[in-house]
């Protein structure tokens, strides 16, 4: 969907980099951008319900004109001046409901801005609103019972996934330029992967999160960038990143390095196909085939690519996954879990993570925290082998937007709400950074579908300069365009 841009193009159309451009060298103002944006919200956004709680149209065009004043004294923030931006709704922004899906929270005003939106505003963006999700992040599909349903931005019948939902939707028909998201077991990379756009989860402690209750134990989920292109995503990640004292285990390389140019010659990078953990994992028919898509694209630029096997069970992933999961999300959600009349309102899923916690003892805590060590010493195992690995960003397309999840994959009962995300949850484990790239369309109605490829710990950079390789080779693919944004 990226198109080539001039001073002509529709802003909603071009790639962030040269939107950030045109804007420094005053060939489009940003009031213009902040326009189209909104116009394209107003176009698209009732099909889809991706942006939510939008801020009042005239506020936001005050506040382009006050960049466009800055930019004729000769002041630029950052590389996102005047950038119309959407917080995802699990993050807070000063001013504007931090809802987490909540129906108890859908009036929750934060006291101060989360530390990365800090840093997107420090770089010149302009705050527009948020990004729908599912209640409190849980699960790959954005509904809740206080901003509804965010549709697929390629068929509105379908989920968009999550949990960031609905910042993948807007990037992908052009609503906002770039997108923040956050990942715990694939929220990063798993919308990307059904809206045909490009999903980055990084190392631990590459982007710290602030104000938190607690700093050394939660280092499961991460924030990370969304957008229609590497360059793009690289650039956000260049803002979001960088390490803050208060998060205690954030990392101290400095983010600029994310703001140079990624072209490099990757040829001889050894790729290893974890595809479906030698058919542990179900898969709907077209996934893997699709893939191999991308993997043909890889070998097209020179990388080898070779079967590769993660020496650890399904099942030893998924206990491993349980009770991090549960142990971590009881932590969160035990305030509201405690207090009756917001346990009658939190969604069974929510229930069941804190009430597996509550079963779990000290002993059975601290051993899923040494199963995750067994699994992080597994992929450095295979690190010794190969430069990146790559398997399916998803088990299945884009299912009914209807559906809650879906209830079995190739004639396997799912028998959670997250079961049939298994294919993410090693890479969350580890900690490693990890990207979720377009790889085609597939599956009886041509869905798109997305690869994740995964590098060694901390080699961010290497990973984003390999994926950006891989863009060139796979052009095709990015430049279809939505059906919604045909019809205009």
């Amino acid at each position: 969907m990226t198109l080539p841009s001039d001073t002509r193009t529709d802003p909603t159309s071009m790639t962030a980099a040269d939107l950030s451009a045109a804007i420094r060298a005053r060939d489009i103002s940003c009031r213009e951008v902040m326009v189209a944006s909104l116009d394209r919200i107003d176009q698209v956004n009732p099909a889809v319900n991706a942006v939510i709680s939008l801020r009042d149209r005239d506020t936001l065009l005050a506040e382009a004109d006050a960049r466009d004043a800055q930019l004729a004294r000769g002041e630029v923030m950052g590389w996102m001046h005047g950038f119309p931006h959407a917080v995802k709704d699990l993050a807070n922004v000063r001013g504007i409901p931090t809802s987490s899906g909540s129906p108890f929270l859908k009036d929750n005003m934060p006291p101060q801005d989360s530390l990365f939106v800090e840093r997107i505003k420090r770089d010149g963006a302009i705050i527009i609103g948020k990004t729908n999700v599912p209640e409190f992040g849980l699960g790959s599909h954005s509904y809740n019972s206080v901003h509804g349903v965010t549709r697929n931005a390629w068929d509105q019948s379908r989920s968009a996934g999550g949990s960031s939902g609905g910042a993948a939707v807007a990037v992908a028909l052009g609503m906002v330029p770039v997108a923040d998201g956050s990942d715990f077991g694939g929220s990063l990379r798993n919308p990307a992967a059904w809206n045909n756009i490009f999903g980055f989860r990084p190392s631990a402690g590459r982007v710290p999160s602030w104000p938190s209750q607690e700093v050394f134990l939660s280092q499961l989920s991460t924030d990370g960038p969304m957008a229609r292109n590497v360059t793009d995503l690289s650039l956000l990640l260049s803002t979001m990143a960088g390490r803050d004292a208060r998060a205690a285990l954030s990392l101290d390389e400095s983010p600029e390095i994310f703001a140079k140019p990624l072209a490099k010659d990757v040829r001889g990078t050894r790729i290893g196909w974890l595809g479906d953990y030698a058919g542990a994992l179900p898969m709907e028919d077209g996934v893997v085939e699709t893939c191999r898509q991308g993997l043909s694209a890889l070998e097209s630029i020179g990388c080898r690519v070779e079967e590769a096997r993660l020496p650890l069970s399904r099942d030893q992933i998924w206990d491993t996954w349980l009770a991090v999961r549960h142990f971590l999300v009881m932590g969160t959600l035990m305030p509201h879990y405690q207090d009756p009349e917001k346990r009658a309102q939190l969604k069974p899923a929510a229930i069941w993570e804190v009430e597996g916690g509550l079963k779990m003892t000290a002993q059975e805590a601290q051993r899923g925290s040494v199963q995750r060590t067994t699994l992080y010493q597994a992929f450095l195992s295979l690190f010794a082998q190969f430069d990146a690995l790559v398997l399916p960003s998803a088990q299945c397309f884009a299912f009914p937007a209807e559906w809650d999840w879906p209830k079995e994959i190739a004639g396997t009962p799912m028998d959670t709400y997250h079961r049939w995300m298994e294919v993410v949850f090693p890479a969350s484990l580890s900690g490693c950074p990890v990207i979720s790239v377009p790889a085609g369309f597939g599956g009886a109605a041509g869905l798109p579908m997305g690869m994740q490829i995964i590098a060694p710990p901390r080699q961010d950079l290497a990973l984003l300069r390999l994926a950006h390789a891989y863009e060139q080779a796979i052009g095709p693919v990015l430049s279809r365009t939505p059906p919604l944004l045909r019809a205009e």
